[in-house]
């Protein structure tokens, strides 16, 4: 089953440049929204195994690139392909709208 890999400032720009789509995860620890929707981003890392990339990055570990998307309020989810944002979701929300943002992408 996969399993959200763990995204910092170092790589990035390495996963997010992937020929797969990337669905990026932006929480903390302290955020609760952030722990509602943690085990659905790892089960989406599961459905698209070989399809795409599920990523989380801790906010408070990661500074540069938090800062260098804006992110403000988290949870925050960005969808990348080709290294760009195609796609952003502010706040926790059910499975079925990030599957709908990933499917999008991987077709």
């Amino acid at each position: 089953m996969g399993k959200a890999i763990e995204l910092n400032d170092a790589n990035f720009d390495q996963i997010i440049n992937s020929d797969k789509p990337v669905l990026v995860d932006f929480w903390a620890e302290w955020c609760g929204p952030c722990k509602m929707i943690g085990p659905v981003v790892e089960e989406l890392a599961g459905d698209y195994e070989g399809k795409a990339v599920i990523g989380k990055l801790n906010v408070d570990e990661n500074p540069a690139v938090t800062a260098r998307f804006g992110v403000r309020s988290i949870p925050t989810l960005l969808v990348f392909k080709g290294g760009q944002i195609v796609d952003k979701q502010v706040g926790a929300v059910p499975k079925s709208v990030l599957n709908q943002k990933i499917a999008a992408q991987v077709a």
